[in-house]
């Protein structure tokens, strides 16, 4: 089990980008040339991206236990999905390190609750990501409230991606994706109607970054994750927010591999947070979400 009380840092937004068994999925080379060109990252290019291990052994070297999970975005990409319930086991293999969250893609409606129940019951999953642009859904639209209904229900977190997105950026049509999905303001009818659901926007929301720090003030069950964006990146009205409302609500993330956390890190040094906000960036409020 992981010792909260020794490790350096939570990273509470990364992924699991390559399958745990078997080869990538038909098109899956294009969408990832894209993204490794838009993060100036050349291991997804070259098909080089750490395994859910490889992860494990990184985060273990640097003493920072990691959120990982899949994204389950099959009927909007037609990719297939990689496996919950493997990335759950390879956690439970390596769980003084990691941490598991899944995907479900949200349009599976009745299948995708019991898929939610059974990873939490049977296989420890301690939350569930969202990518309204990749899955292709408004996130406030009522069909879809059973799904976080049933996420409420057994206390878990929903990680919600938000603005806009790598995913696409710069391939014809953007691969497809639209960005209006992830407006994190559609986000707001979702903690008011499920106030007891703990809900993570990730990523600084740009073009709507103060439509989120509105909904994070506003909601107590809503938190920001700092993950997509390297923090000399960030706008200044959120690094206000992070040293001051909004102090206890901001959760260190990388979005690994795209950022690794090293560079995240030595950035976020030079970014502007006050001494005493970073220690509750780094670790103190994601253990405080996470209930541990």
């Amino acid at each position: 089990m992981i010792d909260f009380d020794k490790i350096v840092a939570i990273d509470i937004h990364t992924h699991a980008e390559e399958p745990c068994c078997g080869h990538r999925d038909d098109g899956y080379d294009e969408f990832q040339a894209g993204m490794a060109k838009y993060f100036k990252n050349p291991a997804g290019a070259q098909g080089m991206l750490p395994s859910v291990q490889e992860t494990a052994a990184y985060y273990r070297e640097r003493n920072i236990a990691a959120v990982i999970f899949p994204v389950d975005a099959e009927r909007e990409t037609g990719f297939r999905r990689y496996s919950n319930e493997e990335v759950a086991q390879i956690c439970a293999e390596n769980d003084d390190i990691l941490i598991p969250f899944a995907s479900v893609d949200p349009w599976k409606g009745k299948a995708g609750i019991r898929e939610i129940r059974r990873l939490v019951r049977d296989f420890g999953v301690q939350g569930f990501k969202f990518h309204p642009t990749m899955q292709g859904f408004w996130p406030n639209e009522h069909q879809f409230f059973p799904i976080y209904d049933a996420i409420q229900e057994e206390g878990k977190i929903a990680l919600f991606h938000t603005g806009q997105t790598g995913v696409g950026s710069g391939m014809r049509g953007g691969m497809g994706m639209k960005l209006k999905y992830s407006n994190p303001m559609a986000l707001d009818d979702v903690a008011a109607e499920f106030p007891d659901l703990k809900i993570i926007l990730a990523h600084p929301s740009f073009p709507w970054q103060e439509e989120a720090l509105a909904v994070c003030q506003h909601k107590p069950n809503v938190y920001i994750d700092l993950s997509g964006w390297s923090p000399k990146y960030f706008p200044e009205i959120l690094v206000k927010y992070a040293n001051s409302l909004l102090k206890k609500k901001m959760l260190f993330g990388s979005d690994w591999p795209a950022i690794t956390p090293d560079r995240w890190l030595a950035d976020f040094e030079q970014a502007g947070f006050r001494d005493e906000v970073k220690q509750l960036i780094l670790k103190d409020n994601a253990r405080r979400l996470l209930g541990v």
